[in-house]
């Protein structure tokens, strides 16, 4: 019940709560500077290992417990105003007014003085409406909602914290068992000589339950294990939740009238707080409320005892019939479904609805209908980014398929070598994938779910076994050059032959060869050999050619001397030939006409030796009276081939 000190008789010597105000604030006071001390020590703590290691586990460990401490230092607070004003009911009766001497006048001032007090008092007026609680309270609140926010991340990697670990755990329970010995304490108080007991109880049991769970995450941490990463982290949703009701509380207390002569009420209280209670009854902690609030009893209520007592067979009836829905299992479209019934597989379910035996009498396991997927011979450590990549940008780094890079699924494999006449091997980086399904037919399907646990696995280890079996007779060139066109072939009926025969219910779609190339350590000294490789091979090109260019040029020079000495020999003897021929022709006319002949020959002689030359004719028959006559018709023109002499005219002779 709260007290008025403006009521006319009110007296609060006799209180208990108000004759003990003193040494309750002095014990909260000193909790409250403790507990916030360590909750500093914890946020700072924290933001040291963020620095080094963000994704740590002791993060979201260290926020979450300071914050559950920052929850109870609130609380610590909000009661530590009440009972400093119980301490001052005490000292000094609100009743009696302060003695103020005369307010200063303003009518010296300026008017900007004026209006600056003027604003002053307004702000003071309104800090003093609100009230420092509420502030304080709602700050506090903000606070812990902040800090959790940064530190909360669900997709922390699992890591195993050793030795730290457990001196982590000590310390928390050492600090919850400190607690727990305050909250006993507090439980224990009377009502009457200290109300607020029961409910700062409840808000160390917030802090109590963060220290424990967080030294189980701490103890249970391993680089197996999942749940004490995520649980670590969700422990920071009860600090909310109660941070959040205290902001709510602190906003609707600037709608509660604030009067200095009232007994204040503790304004850090919690509903979620209160709930953690073992057995919990949220429904009785409600009727508490609503009857002290409001003054309702919902206990004279026919129908909410009605409620009451129907509720235990009517949630039997609703479990039951449930329980009898577990039986209908709905199909996607893109999936099939193995109907289990006793643990024995009966049928394969297609797409849609079907009606079974409830759980666990009968169970539906899923298996996919189509659904392709592409795996790779080798995964990498390093995790493979989901974020899509713009269309307009630049190319992925996953996409560069330069030597000189190494990739995530790239596999290192020996292959056979040849070197100087002696076997020996050569060591590859490749990228092989698979692109698969699981069989359309049920034997398929039951053979996929039945026959195997990890069908990923399964194919990743036949294709290793493949690849090294089919690699070992190949070598780098060939595998670089003409062997690439029916290596994918080759693998990809090798292991579909082999899982096959291990009734996987596999399908083998396609395989992708993505790149082989040497490692990327040799990619420098593998392009040097191909250069060399290069050169030589042009330089005996060169070579070869300028050999062939002189061979066919000696070919052609003796091919022309040749047919130079064969069309000589050819001309002499055609000579000869005619000679003869000219000889026997002129022995058979000699035979023939005798001396005729002789001098036919000596005139076409002289013909032809007179052909070019001046005639000069002298014969003593010559007279007087007869001029002489040469037939000059016989000769060609020109006679004299000298224009400037005069030549000798026809018909005359000297």
């Amino acid at each position: 019940m709260q007290v008025d000190l403006e009521a006319e008789g009110t007296s609060v010597e006799g209180l208990p709560r108000f004759q003990q105000a003193v040494f309750h604030a002095r014990r909260l006071r000193l909790a409250a500077i403790g507990l916030m001390a360590l909750a500093a020590m914890g946020l700072l703590l924290a933001a040291f290992v963020g620095l080094f290691t963000a994704q740590s586990l002791w993060v979201p460990l260290l926020v979450n417990q300071a914050c559950a401490l920052i929850i109870v230092v609130a609380g610590l607070q909000s009661a530590l105003w009440v009972a400093q004003w119980r301490t001052r009911a005490m000292v000094a009766p609100m009743t009696a007014a302060l003695e103020e001497g005369p307010a200063p006048s303003n009518e010296l001032l300026g008017w900007y003085e004026r209006l600056l007090v003027r604003l002053g008092d307004r702000w003071l007026n309104l800090m003093r409406q609100i009230g420092a609680p509420t502030l304080w309270l709602a700050g506090w609140a903000l606070l812990v909602l902040f800090c959790i926010d940064l530190a909360w991340s669900l997709t922390l990697p699992t890591a195993a914290l050793g030795l730290s670990a457990s001196v982590g755990a000590s310390i928390s329970l050492l600090l919850a068992f400190g607690l727990l010995v305050g909250e006993r304490q507090l439980a224990q108080e009377g009502s009457e000589q200290w109300p607020e007991a029961g409910q700062l109880a409840q808000l160390v049991r917030v802090a109590i339950i963060c220290l424990v769970i967080s030294a189980a995450c701490l103890l249970f941490s391993s680089d197996g294990l999942v749940w004490p990463v995520r649980l670590a982290v969700l422990i920071g949703a009860l600090p909310v939740l109660v941070a959040a009701e205290f902001l709510l509380r602190a906003v609707l207390s600037l709608f509660s009238p604030v009067r200095d002569s009232l007994e204040p009420r503790l304004l850090a209280r919690s509903f979620v707080a209160q709930m953690l209670r073992w057995p919990p009854r949220p429904l009785l902690a409600l009727e508490h409320e609503l009857h002290n609030r409001f003054g309702i009893d919902l206990r004279q209520i026919w129908a909410f005892s009605y409620m009451r007592r129907a509720f235990i067979p009517v949630l039997a009836v609703v479990a039951f019939v449930g329980w009898l829905l577990t039986g209908i299992h709905e199909i996607p479209l893109q999936g099939r479904g193995i109907y289990e019934r006793f643990g024995k597989p009966v049928e394969v379910f297609g797409p849609g609805l079907h009606i079974g035996l409830p759980w666990p009498l009968g169970r539906v396991l899923s298996v996919e209908n189509g659904v392709v997927h592409e795996l790779a011979t080798s995964v990498g450590d390093a995790p493979v980014s989901t974020v899509p990549d713009p269309a307009e940008g630049p190319a992925p780094m996953i996409a560069n398929r330069l030597w000189d890079a190494s990739h995530v699924n790239d596999k290192s494999q020996v292959i056979a070598s040849n070197r100087n006449d002696k076997q020996s091997f050569q060591v590859v980086n490749m990228d092989v994938r698979f692109v698969y399904r699981i069989g359309l037919t049920d034997q398929a399907a039951l053979a996929a779910t039945y026959n195997h646990a990890d069908v990923p696995t399964l194919i990743r280890s036949t294709a290793s076994r493949i690849l090294v079996h089919d690699f070992a007779s190949r070598t780098l060139d060939g595998l670089l050059g003409e062997d690439r066109v029916s290596l994918a072939q080759d693998i990809g009926q090798a292991v579909q032959a082999d899982l096959h025969a291990l009734d996987s219910g596999v399908e083998i779609l396609a395989t992708v060869v993505e790149a082989i190339h040497p490692p990327a350590g040799a990619a420098n000294a593998y392009h040097g050999v191909q250069a060399a490789q290069i050169a030589a091979r042009a330089l005996i090109s060169r070579e070869r050619g300028a050999a062939m260019e002189q061979a066919n040029e000696a070919q052609l020079q003796a091919s022309l001397a040749h047919d130079q000495a064969s069309a000589t020999a050819y001309e002499i003897n055609a000579t000869a030939r005619a000679a003869d021929l000219r000889f026997v022709a002129e022995r058979k006319a000699y035979a023939a006409a005798g001396q005729a002949f002789v001098l036919e020959q000596y005139l076409a002689q002289l013909i032809q030796g007179l052909a070019n030359t001046k005639v000069l004719v002298l014969d003593h028959r010559l007279g007087g009276n007869t001029a002489p006559t040469i037939d000059l018709r016989s000769f060609t023109l020109p006679a004299d081939p000298s224009p400037s002499r005069q030549t000798v005219q026809p018909g005359v002779a000297h």
